[in-house]
């Protein structure tokens, strides 16, 4: 669909579309006032300065700038068009309208991008249909079957079944007219020195990896019949769409359930999500990776608590022991679900049922600090005094770094009991590290926006106030624009938002401030557009307060002719010209004479 979706259309579309309901699908909003706040998810940052505007219907972040109204975040967050981000929130409105988000035409950039998503798609299927509906996939139905899983979870998590053959995929992409080279890139096919293109996949149970979008992105495929120098599992390999450090398995059908509990649920493995998915429905699992700062962040802008689920076994434990480490250092608040040792959640649940995992292993979970303990005694005889000692001196740093006293005495106790040592000795050993946890003075983190370091000017204030106002209704906007006359604004991005701002009007826009940030053409602009409408302004503006903005505007701009007049005269000085600079010299004192007596 080429042409242009009617202003109307879109208006409507705007307008019965909440704001806070679609950030709120990407990002953890707390209510603040009479705006909402949470964690940036244009840039890395662990306090919020992210903050959406119910009653505008706009955002702003004043860490990096970013902002707009709800079409633009879907285009800067989505990487979609601005005719896609309609279709799309106009798919979940009740207003009637002509297209669909699949009759929008891509832009260029995204065509090779929706090429490789389609044959992803495709090949979903078909390893789809082969698993739950042939009988070449028969044997892999009942592998997985025997392993627990039921048809119900395969259908949802469209677990599929590659076949022997070398060019199932190919033969099939390439008939559907497919650019097989794009298939490559896509991680898909892998290409032969004789230019043809075989499967990257075959033989294997197929699981579909879907990024934060809900987008099949690539697919890890399992071998049920392990031969020779044949990995486990085989992973598509690194692309655009498909990188492991950023993935989390099952993240986008999670999300809605993460924030309704409150907490993440993080596995170590898809195969264990997809085990306990009855039961727990907000867990997530890395891609066989460890976890990154990506991949936190992702979490933390839907939950600050996180329940690790790993293997039972030691390599289960270092991985968890690290995680932990990893989500409590950026603020989060973790607890450890500890398994009985050798065993995996997959087994677990099949010996003692989804419900009972969920009961007995995901909500009874250990506290950070308790898991700490138990893993750092891991391994030490505390029968023996170097093992005594080595067990206290592992775990005393670890309790002085808590911010509780509560906390504190607790698992001194538990340290005393654990080792025999009394607990006034521990308190008095646990003193030593104190001045080191001093020096380091947390900040707790609130929800509030970073504010600039840099004070304003007064005419910086009056001209961001002076545009701020415009912004809120049309017959304030023409006040202004009679106000400044042939005046101009100082900063360029200013001038040129007044200039879109009057274009805006005098072509017939309604002045709200989502539908203006719209009409401005680049995201720099509609950025400094939306920081100025996050201003505490008056429920009314006066004529007055209007004219000292004004005011200031001048009087800068003569403070700036008085220092360019004062160069010229330095000038004439040094060139010994008498008559320019005592003409100058008139001047300069004719201007300051009038500056003051007009701000008097």
């Amino acid at each position: 669909m080429s042409e242009r979706i009617p202003e109307e259309v879109v208006d409507q579309i705007r307008l019965n579309t909440d704001i806070v309901d679609v950030i709120s699908e990407y990002v953890q909003l707390k209510k603040q006032g009479r705006n909402y706040f949470g964690l940036c998810p244009f840039h890395g940052e662990n306090s919020p300065s992210f903050s959406v505007s119910p009653e505008k219907q706009i955002f702003h972040c004043f860490g990096c700038g970013a902002g707009g109204n709800v079409f633009t975040f879907l285009m800067d967050h989505n990487g979609m068009s601005f005719q896609e981000a309609v279709a799309s929130l106009g798919e979940k409105s009740d207003v009637p309208f002509q297209f669909t988000s699949e009759e929008i035409e891509p832009s260029h950039a995204n065509l090779n991008e929706r090429s490789q998503l389609e044959g992803i798609s495709l090949l979903e299927k078909l390893f789809h249909h082969l698993l739950m509906n042939t009988e070449e996939g028969h044997d892999a139905l009942e592998y997985l079957l025997n392993r627990g899983f039921n048809e119900s979870q395969l259908n949802q998590y469209k677990v599929g079944w590659a076949l022997p053959g070398w060019e199932t995929a190919a033969k099939l992409l390439e008939k559907k007219g497919f650019d097989l080279s794009l298939m490559e890139d896509a991680g898909l096919l892998i290409k032969r020195d004789d230019g043809s293109y075989f499967d990257r996949f075959k033989n294997r149970v197929m699981f579909p990896i879907e990024d934060s979008k809900g987008r099949t992105v690539g697919f890890s495929g399992r071998i049920i019949s392990p031969e020779k120098n044949e990995p486990k599992y085989l992973n598509s390999p690194e692309t655009p769409l498909f990188q492991k450090n950023s993935l989390l398995f099952n993240f986008h059908r999670a999300r809605g359930a993460i924030r309704k509990e409150k907490f993440a649920v993080l596995f170590e493995g898809f195969a264990d999500v997809i085990a306990a998915s009855e039961t727990v429905s907000n867990a997530v699992a890395t891609m066989g990776t460890s976890l990154t700062k990506q991949h936190i962040q992702q979490i933390k802008r839907l939950t600050d608590t996180v329940v690790i689920c790993y293997d039972g076994d030691h390599a289960g434990t270092e991985a968890a022991y690290k995680s932990s480490r990893e989500l409590a250092s950026n603020g989060m608040t973790v607890k450890v679900a500890k398994l009985p040792s050798g065993e995996d959640p997959d087994d677990y649940i099949q010996k003692f049922g989804a419900e009972k995992f969920r009961t007995d292993i995901i909500q009874q979970p250990l506290s950070l600090m308790a898991f700490k303990m138990w893993y750092l005694r891991s391994g030490k005889s505390l029968q023996s005094e170097d093992g005594r000692l080595s067990y206290i001196n592992a775990v005393l740093p670890e309790i002085s770094e808590l911010s509780s006293a509560v906390e504190k005495e607790l698992y001194l106790k538990q340290l005393s009991d654990d080792t025999g040592v009394s607990f006034s000795s521990l308190e008095e050993q646990m003193k030593s590290y104190s001045p080191v946890q001093k020096q380091i003075q947390v900040i707790p983190e609130s929800v509030q926006p970073q504010k600039k370091s840099s004070i304003l000017k007064a005419y910086q204030r009056a001209e961001r106030y002076l545009l701020a106002y415009m912004m809120t209704g049309n017959e304030t906007a023409y006040s202004v624009r009679d106000l400044m006359a042939d005046m101009s604004f100082h900063s360029d991005d200013y001038q040129a938002i007044y200039t879109y701002l009057l274009a805006y009007v005098e072509e017939g826009g309604s002045l709200e401030p989502g539908a203006f940030i719209e009409y401005l053409p680049d995201r720099h602009l509609r950025s400094a557009a939306s920081e100025l409408t996050m201003l505490e302004l008056n429920a009314e503006v006066t004529k007055a307060e209007l004219a000292d903005y004004i005011n200031e505007l001048n009087k800068h701009k003569q403070l700036i002719l008085i220092k360019q007049k004062e160069a010229e005269l330095k000038q004439a000085e040094q060139m010994n010209d008498i008559k320019t600079a005592t003409a100058l010299g008139m001047e300069i004192f004719q201007l300051w004479k009038a500056l003051k007596g007009q701000h008097r």
